[in-house]
């Protein structure tokens, strides 16, 4: 299957430190990656640079076979969506009003939103839980549901690639693992999702690949199988951790 994001000798810093260096990556249709690193390592600089929201200091991302710079952004809109670690509502709006905003890379610019898109966005509500608040002001959500909104915004946007910066942040434990169980599903089918994650373990038991950033530009990419080891994350980390496995296989990694 052919990949739908490459990088090629890909080198990001932030202010001279390193996040990434000769970072040589595919990610294929269908494939869940996490991405994990310390604070500050530069996971959402990667993923902003990745979106092509940010310049890379060297190398070359390919999107869908094409180069990053050379796609119109209308047309990178319908490829890549990216949903960011806080979201800004400066004006007042309902909550459908909030999600048909995803619909816009779809739209002419003239164009207003049609009925089917608007069962995008209500199908979108309803995948996440909040389509019997869609006439709420946006801004009496709680943060758990804004940010629920801000995940169903991306699903109506029905890019081919997701980047996600911490989806579980705001979450309570059961709206996290109905997350992580969305985005498998979508990557079931066919849509790739690059998430960053704080815990090993949903990375371990939702994601297929993982990213690892070491915070001095190494890194360390492949199967999750492979990569996610109690060796390489007490390396990541700079804390020793044990890995653990229940009674149906699942691997768990807790602090020493």
């Amino acid at each position: 299957m052919s990949a739908l994001l490459t990088t090629s000798g890909l080198r990001i810093s932030i202010a001279g430190h390193p996040v990434c260096d000769a970072l040589d990556w595919q990610v294929v249709r269908g494939q869940h990656w996490a991405v994990l690193g310390r604070n500050g390592a530069g996971k959402s600089t990667l993923l902003h640079t990745l979106a092509g929201l940010r310049h890379a200091d060297q190398g070359r991302i390919l999107m869908d076979g094409e180069s990053l710079d050379a796609i119109p952004p209308r047309d990178l809109a319908r490829i890549r969506g990216i949903l960011p670690q806080r979201q800004l509502d400066p004006f007042a709006s309902t909550v459908l009003e909030t999600v048909l905003v995803g619909r816009h890379p779809h739209l002419g610019r003239w164009d207003w939103e049609s009925a089917e898109d608007r069962r995008i966005a209500l199908a979108a509500l309803e995948e996440t839980g909040l389509k019997d608040l869609a006439q709420r002001d946006v801004l009496t959500l709680s943060g758990g549901e804004r940010q629920r909104l801000a995940i169903a915004q991306l699903l109506a946007q029905q890019p081919r690639l997701m980047l996600l910066d911490e989806p579980l942040t705001h979450l309570d434990l059961n709206h996290q693992v109905a997350l992580m169980d969305l985005m498998r599903r979508q990557a079931g089918s066919g849509t790739a999702v690059v998430s960053v994650l704080h815990d090993p373990g949903f990375a371990a038991r939702y994601c297929d690949h993982v990213l690892l950033l070491f915070g001095t530009g190494t890194w360390l990419a492949g199967p999750t199988a492979e990569v996610l080891t109690a060796t390489n994350l007490s390396c990541l980390y700079g804390h020793t951790l044990h890995e653990l496995t229940d009674a149906g296989g699942q691997r768990w990694f807790v602090p020493a």
